[in-house]
This record gives structure tokens, sequence and C-alpha cells, in this order.
């Protein structure tokens, strides 16, 4: 029999060899999952001989996981601000530096909220989630993320203020709104070559890149978001780290007032915020 710890040490070697990044993180988390315990346990468990079944979905999230299938796949969920979203490969994993958007959304009174190209719908859902007497709808292209969305919303107790549908961008809305938020596919199509493999092999490429320049989707909701939004109401983008230039002369290029570009904890360039001039 193998106990817990020497499952792990041997799982963090085989990751690490795989050029996993944080491979004790993840041996711990897959080792949770597969134990059906919660990850601060797994020390409690950690002396104790693991069941043979344990040990071969232990082993069988490990060999996926070393060929660089993201933990949130495996174990079908992900965490964003503090509350569980379900993931699966439809959608683009929520990470932490999105959350820049939530904060900046959240300084400032809003009521109605558009959320384009929503994904799992974690920057709608949240959005709720955070402010009570909100609604708002999710457009996403990807019927399967749609549903995801959905899901969510659900799951997180928002489904009754919040309306998710399929669409091109602004196309099927109507109506006007205090925030509109997006994390549009801002990487360039040669870039995805040189992306890490959790992201360019399993999560959808629609989500990562628009095929071009990166920069296309930044063009759409600078020529059209003034036209679904109330007076002052605001847009937040979240951007590529080296795009902040780029996009804020897109905006200003449209006549957008206000315009600021706000970093991330790691300090880099990751939300653009514009304020409708009308």
């Amino acid at each position: 029999m193998t106990t817990a710890a020497e499952a792990m040490v041997a799982a963090t070697a085989r990751l690490r060899a795989a050029g996993v990044p944080d491979p004790a993180r993840d041996a711990r988390v897959l080792l949770a999952h597969a134990a059906q315990v919660d990850a601060a346990r797994v020390t409690l468990i950690a002396p104790e001989d693991i069941a043979p079944e344990i040990a071969d979905r232990y082993d069988h999230l490990i060999a996926l996981r070393a060929v660089r299938v993201p933990v949130s796949h495996l174990i079908g969920e992900r965490a964003f601000y503090g509350r569980p979203f379900k993931i699966s490969a439809d959608v683009l994993d929520p990470r932490p530096e999105s959350e820049t958007v939530i904060e900046a959304a959240l300084a400032e009174d809003f009521t109605r909220v558009l959320d384009l190209g929503t994904g799992s719908g974690c920057l709608l859902v949240t959005l709720l989630a955070e402010r009570p007497d909100a609604t708002g709808i999710g457009v996403d292209l990807s019927e399967e993320a749609c549903l995801q969305a959905s899901a969510n919303a659900v799951l997180n107790k928002v489904a009754d203020r919040a309306q998710i549908v399929q669409g091109d961008w602004f196309e099927p809305v109507e109506g006007r709104f205090d925030l509109i938020v997006a994390n549009p596919p801002y990487l360039a199509a040669f870039e995805m070559d040189e992306v890490a493999p959790e992201l360019r092999d399993h999560e959808p490429r629609m989500a990562l890149t628009d095929e071009g320049d990166g920069l296309s989707a930044y063009r759409e909701i600078a020529a059209m978001a003034g036209s679904y939004l109330t007076p002052r109401g605001r847009v937040m983008c979240e951007i590529g780290w080296m795009q902040g230039a780029d996009v804020r002369a897109i905006f200003d290029g449209e006549g957008w007032g206000d315009l600021h570009i706000l970093p991330d904890l790691d300090g880099r360039d990751r939300v653009l915020v514009a304020r409708n001039p009308a």
C-alpha cells in the first residue's frame, strides 16, 4: 500500500518532469479531488494508506495533468472572487487578473449590466451576486458557453436576475446599461504559438484570439457601446498587458471620455475604463 503523502511526492515529481507550473499545489488539489475530501484535509490523510480505487483515480488525474489538461477541467470547477464556477473546455478558465474588472466595477453604483462574451459568466454572475438589486444580460456567440453561464447563474443564485442570450456582440442586445463589461479575445493570431499548452490546447480558441491583431473586439465595442449606455455609463474591458496604449487610442478615436488603464495585482495594464461622454 502507498500512503497519501508518498503518492503526492511521486505525483509532484511526475508533474515537475512534465513542466507543469507549481506541481506540488496541483498534486495536492488533485489528491483531494480523487479522495473526495476538502483540500484543507489533505494534510490529515497524508499518513494514511490510500484505497486502490482512489490511487487509480489519482493516477489518471495526474496523467491528464501531465499532458497539461487544466486542473479546473479535471475537477470541473474554479473559484472566482470567492465563489465557485463550473468550468469545461467550452469556456475560458476564470483567472485572478479578471477580478480587477470586478473591483473597478464595484467602485460605483450600477443597476443594469451587460457582459459581452460572457463565457463562464464569471463577470456577470459575480457582479449580480455582489449587487443584489442589479440585473443583467450575458451575451456569447457559443451556445455551449451560454449553457455554462446559465448553470453558473443558477449555482450562484442569481438566475432570476441574469438573462443569457446567444449572439454576436451587440447583435441580440436591446436597451441601455449602466455598466458594460467584457473580457474579449485579445491575443493576436501569432501569439497563439507562444501561450501555455493549458490555454492553446484546452481552452476555446475563439475566446482567446480574433485570428488577427487581437484588437478587433475593442474596435467593435468602442464603436457600438455608446448606443447601449446610460448617460455617464461605463465600459470596462480586460486587455492584454501590452495593449494599453493601442486600446486607449481606439477608444479615444471614437470620442470616449475619461479614459483610464487600471493595473492588475502584478502591476500590469489589465483593464480599460471608458465613460460615456454623452
